[in-house]
């Protein structure tokens, strides 16, 4: 680990930041959300075969630059928005928060989760996974450069639309 940033943050600051933002999501604040984003943060959501893929040369069922994101969070919170209206309810679970490695001004860190959803008129499904983030510190605070939400599941079609943030 590069030793001035190892020695500047902690599994403790890692792990308010992760669950500030699960506590985020499962309220439905995006915008709060978008905040604790870099300016040129990505969000990715690769197939569960390739989870070390590059978005470039691979199918991804989210593969989001900071513009995107924006705009997804627009859209799911428009009323207009039937994939999530009325809002899903979901319950995160994070834990085995750990940093994997440092390089320059980049933090990595990991986390498996474990999202509970409930939407009206639909079974609840279960989400269970692992958060891969890049983090950098930006005005004295943690920020997600980058967001990789793998999924466990063999099969993604058994737990439905995926239209939220997972």
């Amino acid at each position: 680990m590069n030793e001035l940033v190892a020695s500047t943050v902690s599994r403790a600051e890692v792990e308010d930041l992760f669950y500030q933002e699960a506590d985020l999501l499962d309220s439905w604040r995006l915008d709060d959300w978008l905040e604790l984003l870099t300016d040129d943060a990505a969000y990715y959501v690769p197939p569960n075969d390739k989870p070390d893929a590059d978005a470039r040369y691979a199918l991804f069922t989210i593969a989001d630059d900071i513009v995107r994101l924006r705009e997804r969070v627009i859209r799911l919170k428009d009323p207009n928005c039937h994939a999530e209206y009325p809002l899903s309810r979901t319950r995160r679970m994070i834990g085995n928060v750990r940093i994997t490695g440092v390089d320059g001004d980049m933090i990595s860190a990991a986390a498996n989760f474990i999202i509970h959803r409930y939407r009206h008129n639909d079974l609840d499904r279960v989400f269970v996974g692992q958060y891969r983030y890049k983090l950098k510190r930006h005005g004295g605070r943690l920020k997600i450069a980058e967001r990789r939400a793998i999924l466990d599941a063999q099969q993604l079609g058994l737990l439905g639309s995926v239209s939220f943030i997972l």
